[in-house]
């Protein structure tokens, strides 16, 4: 998409400072980082949400990320990381066009995170693992 800033920077429209890159993707440093090495797994192919994208492009994605991340922590010396991607407004997402932050993360940073769980209805829970299932059919 023209107006895509991630497209840009695929495109090399836009200088970022890049740690790797191939056919399929670009991996490149967060430049509002919320923590010393946060890195942006970015494919080259505008795709909004990661339901849009093909299974053979996701999965080399996938298959990149347990490397970088590892990478990642031991180049800033993190005792973590952080995988999080979002899809639509809702849910965070800012750039419409997948990505993934790798957020290392150490004792202390005060970064933190909401994860207000609750106890769930076994019936509940059956009734949503059945709906996925059949769409997982389709």
């Amino acid at each position: 998409m023209a107006d895509c800033i991630f497209c840009k920077i695929a495109a090399g429209g836009i200088p970022s400072t890049s740690v790797h890159e191939d056919d399929v993707c670009l991996v490149f440093m967060d430049i509002g980082p919320l923590s010393p090495g946060h890195t942006l797994v970015v494919p080259k192919k505008h795709y909004e949400m990661i339901w849009d994208m093909p299974e053979a492009e996701a999965a080399h994605l996938g298959r990149l990320i347990p490397r970088l991340a590892a990478a990642v922590k031991g180049a800033v010396g993190a005792e973590g990381i952080n995988l999080l991607q979002n899809n639509g407004r809702t849910s965070g997402q800012e750039v419409m066009h997948v990505h993934f932050h790798l957020i290392p993360r150490h004792a202390g940073d005060g970064l933190g995170y909401r994860w207000p769980a609750k106890p769930a209805d076994p019936a509940v829970l059956a009734a949503e693992a059945e709906a996925i299932r059949k769409r997982l059919k389709a």
